[in-house]
């Protein structure tokens, strides 16, 4: 191997993994513009079918990112040929996962390079003899990525299954052994941890009867798409021709300087009509400055909107109860009040949701002379 060669992979190398992961960012940051339910329907976001038996029930949740429903509940014990009644087609083929109670399992949380990401199932499978009473291959593991430390590392989380427990719970749940995907673990608050404890070998993989015609489908859709912007562009230019052809024709039948000069009047008279209309207000400049000085912290707004007087404000805040208080202090509003009744926002911030409506002041003489004397030198400016 040259030299070249050997330097040619090194940087492959450290450029593929920062590629994939910046296409990864970017899909995603794509997808999050689209509803959960939405990316699911278009076969975009990742779904699985939650089995979580408590008693003598067996609990069907669809689990679509981080939302779940729950869809079904069977007798427990039942064989796993009762999905096929008891859910509907789209929802047999998702993927199946059974949820383990996290007392049956070893967690560790590690920290690990930034350039062991790429494999980190292989790099935890040499800690489990260190960090659990077990050797590899008497457990099955998976890793959960638990975010960035700094300084070039990662906090992860090892999840270890013995095989014991393993072979007990094929012995409990019968046929379901063999009809579900994988093997997850809910932890303390009853959320997935997102991981898979099933062994490859053991997992059922899904398959889309309809993929076919799905993919036709999206094929043909994606031609006709082109078709339509293609002819789509036509009739745009053809558009811009006649448009063209009208200007021109426009042109050479237009009036003399009198209708010219009349008409420029008239725009003056309207830009001079819009620096009043606009002085009689604070900038929004003005008005985001004030809110940003007197909104408390831990206060968030999610819309503003301003409309002839009327300003707005829509948004999160511990202390919702004080803004109108706060608020009513300001020079560039008056009448401030709460539109509506406070409304917790369930999470565990403990902000509550408010609406607030003003009405804005006119602008202090001062600046609204300064606008209209600078409407008059553009005025100056533009008469011939």
């Amino acid at each position: 191997m040259t030299a070249w060669q050997q330097g040619f992979r090194q940087v492959t190398a450290q450029i593929a993994p920062r590629a994939g992961h910046f296409l990864r960012w970017w899909r995603s940051s794509l997808l999050a513009w689209l509803p959960e339910r939405w990316q699911w329907a278009l076969g975009w976001a990742p779904a699985r079918l939650l089995l979580l038996q408590q008693g003598d029930q067996l609990h069907l949740e669809r689990e679509i990112g981080s939302q779940r429903l729950r869809v079904a509940s069977l007798a427990w014990p039942c064989q796993a040929t009762a999905l096929a009644a008891a859910l509907p087609p789209r929802l047999q083929r998702l993927p199946r996962y059974w949820l383990l109670d996290g007392a049956q399992v070893l967690r560790r949380t590690l920290r690990v390079p930034t350039a062991a990401a790429g494999r980190l199932l292989d790099v935890m499978g040499f800690e489990i003899d260190r960090q659990t009473p077990f050797t590899a291959d008497q457990v099955t593991h998976d890793v959960r990525l638990l975010g960035d430390a700094g300084t070039g590392q990662l906090d992860v989380e090892l999840v270890v299954l013995p095989r014991v427990r393993l072979e007990q719970w094929q012995q409990a749940v019968g046929s379901w052994a063999d009809a579900v995907s994988g093997i997850d673990v809910i932890d303390p608050a009853g959320n997935p941890l997102q991981v898979n404890l099933l062994p490859p070998l053991l997992r059922r993989h899904m398959r889309n009867p309809q993929l076919r015609l799905e993919l036709l489908m999206a094929v043909a859709a994606a031609v006709m798409l082109l078709l339509a912007g293609s002819q789509l562009l036509n009739n745009r230019e053809q558009a811009a021709d006649t448009l063209r052809a009208d200007v021109e024709r426009s042109a050479r039948n237009a009036r003399g300087v009198a209708d010219e000069r009349a008409r420029l009047q008239a725009l003056v008279d309207g830009a001079r009509f819009l620096d009043d209309e606009r002085a009689k207000r604070p900038t929004m400049l003005a008005v985001w400055t004030e809110l940003s000085g007197r909104l408390p912290d831990g206060s968030f707004l999610e819309k503003i909107g301003v409309e002839n007087q009327q300003l707005q404000l829509i948004g999160l805040s511990r202390e919702a109860n004080q803004l109108v208080p706060l608020l009513q202090a300001s020079p560039l509003w008056q009448r401030v009040s709460l539109t509506g009744v406070l409304q917790a926002d369930g999470t565990a911030g403990g902000r509550d949701r408010f609406t607030l409506t003003a009405e804005l002041r006119a602008a202090a003489p001062a600046a609204a002379a300064m606008t209209k004397e600078g409407a008059a030198d553009a005025d100056a400016a533009d008469t011939p």
